[in-house]
């Protein structure tokens, strides 16, 4: 009796062991799936949040890059676009981006000045910082700027993936021509609430004030503020010179915008899923320059038409008056790259 109760003991050992082995075997099989779905990349949905208004080359190239990336991901990649500031403002899009609350969002080399470690980006928005668009896009879409892009990302929880063309930001007024950089004294100018922001309103020789893009229209219609600056192109998506009908080219900024991608949603997608969002937004910021650029040369002839008044100032006068302030404001250059400057600087002798 004891001699077949030891058989039985051991026989039922034995289909436990085997059973386990079956078990254990089985496990491995699900892991390996799970890591071959983790690399080849689940379906990811982005959230495109933007400022812009309707009818801006920026919104438009927001739906270019959705288009594109859901056809270059073959499906596994789509976004959706929210502009006109609907889900975030100008204030807290950053924010959102930083948190995950939005996948993407165009930012400004101003705001991310604002930033621990990132002091430095303010003078990529410095007045006369750069030559002209050939000179900013040639060093920020290139190795130079790839260098930046680096830099900004080992600091924040976003990565740049371009840099796109915003436009030459000009003086729009409500009640005064500006002729030259003496018309500016006493004018409350609009800027975006940054401090690299308001400097350059200094630097223009006006008296700064903090207001949001959406509020922007109703403060000119009712004087709440004196000007504003931004591009033509924007000037006339948001229509800007139905309550402000004077406008000075004095391109003062050859402006750009970055569409950064959240780190975390970056990192939780495969590399072909990567690789299709770097080709899309290729696609957009090439889809939206050229746009902005034919906006720019015909901007002139609509506002004309719309009974603007025009104005060119020297621009060489204005140049060194704007030079000369920041040479003068040691506490707003300090934090600069100057060796990242002078590159710069440098290079833009190659697109003379």
């Amino acid at each position: 009796m004891r001699k077949k109760l030891v058989t039985v003991l051991l026989t039922v050992a034995m289909t436990a062991s085997l059973l386990a082995g079956c078990g254990s075997g089985k496990s491995e099989d699900a892991g390996d799936k799970k890591a071959d779905g983790a690399s080849s990349g689940e379906k990811v949905e982005l959230i495109f949040t933007s400022v812009s208004v309707s009818g801006d080359s920026h919104t438009k190239a927001m739906q270019e890059f959705a288009d594109k990336v859901e056809e270059l991901s073959d499906g596994s990649v789509t976004c959706k676009t929210y502009s006109d500031g609907t889900l975030f403002s100008s204030e807290n899009e950053f924010d959102a981006l930083l948190s995950g609350e939005a996948d993407l969002a165009y930012i400004s080399f101003q705001t991310l000045s604002t930033q621990s470690g990132l002091e430095w980006c303010s003078m990529f928005g410095s007045g006369y910082f750069w030559d002209s668009y050939d000179h900013m896009t040639g060093t920020l879409n290139g190795e130079t700027g790839q260098e930046i892009f680096d830099k900004i990302s080992d600091n924040v929880n976003c990565k740049p993936l371009s840099a796109f063309y915003l436009g030459s930001r000009i003086i729009n007024t409500r009640a005064k021509e500006v002729n030259k950089y003496e018309d500016m004294s006493g004018q409350l100018l609009r800027m975006p609430n940054s401090e690299a922001w308001l400097n350059l309103g200094e630097a223009l020789g006006a008296n700064p004030t903090p207001l949001s893009f959406s509020e922007l229209y109703t403060a000119l219609q009712t004087g709440a503020v004196d000007a504003q600056d931004n591009p033509l192109p924007t000037c006339i998506s948001a229509k800007f010179y139905e309550v402000a009908p004077y406008f000075a080219i004095t391109n003062h900024v050859v402006d750009s915008v970055i569409p950064c991608i959240n780190t975390d949603t970056w990192n939780s997608m495969s590399e072909d899923q990567q690789k299709a969002v770097t080709e899309a937004m290729e696609y957009a910021r090439t889809t939206n320059d050229e746009a902005r650029i034919a906006d720019e040369e015909s901007a002139i002839e609509t506002l004309e038409s719309e009974g603007c008044t025009v104005t060119y100032p020297d621009l060489k006068a204005f140049k060194e008056k704007v030079t000369a302030y920041y040479e003068g404001h040691d506490d707003q250059t300090s934090t600069w790259d100057m060796d990242m400057y002078n590159k710069i600087q440098d290079e833009g002798a190659k697109y003379e």
